[in-house]
C-alpha cells in the first residue's frame, strides 16, 4: 500500500483556521486548539446577537418615538393606540426615522391621528 501524504491539506486547514481568528487576543489567534474553540464560541455569539439585534433596535425605535412624542404632548402608548385605531400602516422603524429626520412631517402625522 502506498504512503499517503497529507501535509499540504493539513497546513491549509490550519492556515484557514488561523485566518478566521485574525485579530483575536492572546493564544486564540495563533494556537490551533484555542483558535478552534474561539471560532466555535464566536459562531454561537454571532447567532445569539443576530437575534438580539432585532430586540435592541425595536427598543431604540420606541425610545426615539417616545422622545419625539413627548415634545408634541403625546404618550407613546396613546400614540400606538391611535395608530392601530386609524389603521395606519407605518411601523415603528419608519416613524422613528421620520421623527428624527423630518420633525414637521412627523408633527403632521400626529395631528392627523386625532
Amino acid at each position: 500500500m502506498p504512503r499517503v501524504k497529507r501535509g499540504v491539506a493539513h497546513v491549509k486547514r490550519r492556515k484557514n483556521i488561523l485566518q478566521q481568528t485574525k485579530g483575536y487576543k492572546w493564544g486564540r489567534k495563533n494556537k490551533i486548539k484555542q483558535a478552534k474553540e474561539a471560532i466555535l464560541h464566536a459562531g454561537q455569539h454571532s447567532l445569539r446577537d443576530r437575534r438580539k439585534k432585532k430586540r435592541v433596535n425595536r427598543r431604540l425605535w420606541q425610545t426615539k418615538l417616545n422622545a419625539a412624542l413627548r415634545i408634541l404632548g403625546y404618550k407613546y402608548s396613546t400614540f400606538i393606540y391611535l395608530l392601530k385605531k386609524n389603521n395606519c400602516e407605518l411601523d415603528r422603524k419608519v416613524l422613528s426615522q421620520i421623527a428624527e429626520q423630518q420633525p414637521k412631517v412627523f408633527e403632521n402625522i400626529t395631528k392627523n391621528l386625532k
